[in-house]
């Protein structure tokens, strides 16, 4: 730039004043000053004043200056490029910390966004150690984070060759125990090399984690407050994940109680009307057995045979309902085939219903289920129950392979020709002791679980249940199952 304002002026030395030529010198020192920092635009001034005195300034090509008025012009134009620098040099800082801080007010928003979306502690801890990261490039970071599994780090917080001393795990536990920051510049363990910043969402709050950034200056008060920014809100994520963990929990545990009261109530009042048939008719047959024809004998066996059953039903159903909903990770998944599951609940209720019409069509070559081969005769058994007790007809059990949706699976339907369900009870129709008018219209009793206990099979092996109307009467309840990829080896 120097050379360019030398040879511009060296050309236009004829034509113009010894003022538009400094002139020339004092625009290169702008343009130097607003490009280059501090240091080398002063000297780039100086070296300014001396090219003008040099080549312009009479007697020329010598550093001497022939009057008082060429001083006097020198130093006012040295003054005034010193100035310039100085000037220009304050504004490039200032546009560099304006642009430093709009990024760190974007990467706040960013990371704010994100910690929305965060579902998890892990979730949290990576976008924290993400967001440290590349606020503080050239330092090393760590961040400690509580987890419901303990005390969790973004990296090991061990001893290095890089950071030998044993300060970096002291100085997070501390920090977090004095909910604040300690480091150079902050008032607390000046000495320290390194800023430890806890995790707040405020003041009075407890620490959910540290973060440690070193090294660190005292003088570097603005990346200070970023970090401290940048862990006030990974704390605010970490108490909205605690919070909602609570409520989930609290809500569960709620839902829990409510059920087994529920449970309790309606156990109480459907056992007490076999219990009391049971005992009428054992008491009959103890007390007056001998006077009783075969007959009538017979029929109080068959009644104490009957509520037997049932009960047995009821209590099953309430048993594996309550343990699904209470533990579903207890329950154990294997490859099972179709037609062993349908051919054995088939078999079984052949020989309870030895005078009813029951079908099974079950095409060849059905792919292997992931499921729980007890469970998923059980809600096969009630879904053919509610047939056989609602329908005086043919029930029909259909599997099929659905290969025409995006994620293939094999559909399990029960079809009767019973009396249709009234569509207004399809929203409760799947909810526990919900039974409707069916319950009212026909003799069959139940405790209204036998459809709940099937929704909830089917949503632990990813499925779904559903009730359709059949076109020319009846009911056709659809189990459909995801048809996972097969195993490599025969099972």
């Amino acid at each position: 730039m120097l050379g360019a304002a030398t040879l511009l002026g060296w050309l236009l030395h004829d034509h113009v004043s010894l003022t538009s030529q400094a002139m020339l010198y004092v625009l290169a020192v702008v343009v130097l000053a607003y490009r280059l920092p501090r240091v080398p635009s002063l000297f780039a001034a100086v070296l300014a004043v001396c090219a003008f005195n040099f080549f312009y300034v009479p007697p020329r090509f010598t550093l001497e200056v022939g009057s008082q008025e060429n001083v006097l012009a020198l130093l006012a134009m040295l003054v005034l490029a010193l100035v310039i620098s100085h000037l220009s040099t304050r504004l490039q800082a200032r546009t560099a910390q304006a642009r430093l801080q709009t990024r760190r007010a974007l990467q706040l928003q960013s990371l704010a966004g994100q910690l929305v979306a965060a579902d998890s502690t892990q979730t949290v801890l990576q976008l924290g150690q993400s967001a440290l990261a590349q606020a503080f490039e050239a330092h090393d970071t760590w961040l400690l984070v509580h987890t419901p599994k303990g005390w969790e780090s973004s990296s090991p917080i061990t001893p290095s060759p890089q950071h030998p001393d044993s300060t970096l795990h002291d100085g997070l536990h501390h920090c977090m125990r004095e909910r604040a920051t300690l480091g150079p510049g902050t008032g607390r363990w000046p000495g320290l090399e390194a800023w430890y910043i806890p995790l707040l969402s405020h003041p009075s709050a407890q620490a959910h984690g540290a973060a440690c950034i070193r090294p660190a200056a005292a003088s570097d008060e603005d990346s200070r407050e970023h970090a401290q920014a940048l862990c006030a809100l990974l704390a605010q994520a970490l108490q909205q994940l605690a919070a909602s963990h609570a409520l989930q929990e609290t809500q569960l545990q709620h839902s829990r109680q409510q059920l087994e009261s529920t449970f309790l109530a309606a156990i109480s009042h459907d056992m007490r009307t076999p219990l009391t048939s049971i005992l009428g008719a054992a008491s009959a047959l103890q007390e007056q057995g001998e006077r009783l024809g075969a007959t009538e004998q017979q029929r109080l066996l068959d009644t104490i045979h009957s509520e037997a059953i049932y009960l047995s039903q009821v209590t099953e159903n309430t048993l594996e309902l309550l343990r699904i909903r209470r533990q579903p990770d207890a329950v154990v998944m294997d490859w099972q085939s179709v037609e062993e599951i349908v051919g054995s609940v088939m078999a079984r209720l052949r020989r309870q219903h030895p005078q009813r019409t029951l079908q099974a069509r079950v095409p060849a070559g059905l792919p292997l289920l992931r499921a729980n081969a007890v469970l998923l005769a059980q809600a096969l058994t009630n879904l053919l129950d509610n047939a056989l007790h609602y329908s005086q007809d043919q029930v029909e059990l259909e599997a099929k392979l659905d290969t025409q949706t995006t994620a293939p699976c094999i559909h399990l339907s029960v079809k009767d020709r019973g009396a249709t369900i009234d569509q207004a009870l399809r929203p409760q129709l799947f909810e526990p002791y919900s039974r409707g008018d069916m319950a009212k219209q026909q003799q069959p009793r139940g405790a209204g679980l036998g459809l709940a206990l099937c929704q909830a099979i089917a949503q632990l092996h990813g499925g779904t249940i559903a009730w359709y109307a059949r076109p020319n009467g009846g009911n056709r309840f659809t189990l459909s199952l995801p048809m996972p990829l097969q195993p490599q080896e025969p099972v």
